[in-house]
């Protein structure tokens, strides 16, 4: 039996936008139009697509007025990682101190600490402590 070749399609616009939102997309191009060695029109285009955290992490430059004191920009400012559950952005304080907010995941210091998420996987609660008789 011959093996047959497979597309994955289980990827949609969303998860692309998604991908080229976190990881960024940079276009570069350099267009000259010349005649006999002379050069009658350069054209050069800089562009870059990523999302405000992305664009901060990677020192992108951003139009001189922009406002960085804004709540989102706060927000873009706190380092983040990958849940290892549910790959939502999460911040690392967060992640590692009280789990992931979303699917409830605990990282190893959060259960050594006696973090458990509440029902809803939006909130953390501390066990008590109960004494060893």
């Amino acid at each position: 039996m011959a093996l047959q070749a497979q597309k994955d399609i289980g990827g949609t616009l969303s998860d692309v936008i998604d991908k080229i939102l976190d990881k960024g997309l940079v276009i570069n191009a350099d267009i000259m139009v010349s005649v006999s060695g002379v050069e009658l029109l350069g054209i050069k285009i800089r562009a870059a697509l990523a999302s405000f955290e992305t664009a901060a992490r990677y020192g992108l430059e951003f139009p001189s007025g922009t406002n960085f004191q804004t709540p989102a920009w706060q927000e873009a400012m706190v380092g983040k990682e990958t849940c290892p559950q549910c790959s939502k952005r999460v911040p690392v304080e967060e992640l590692m101190n009280e789990g992931c907010p979303w699917c409830g995941w605990l990282s190893v210091k959060a259960k050594r600490a006696g973090v458990v998420p509440s029902g809803d996987g939006h909130r953390q609660e501390e066990i008590p402590q109960v004494e060893a008789r």
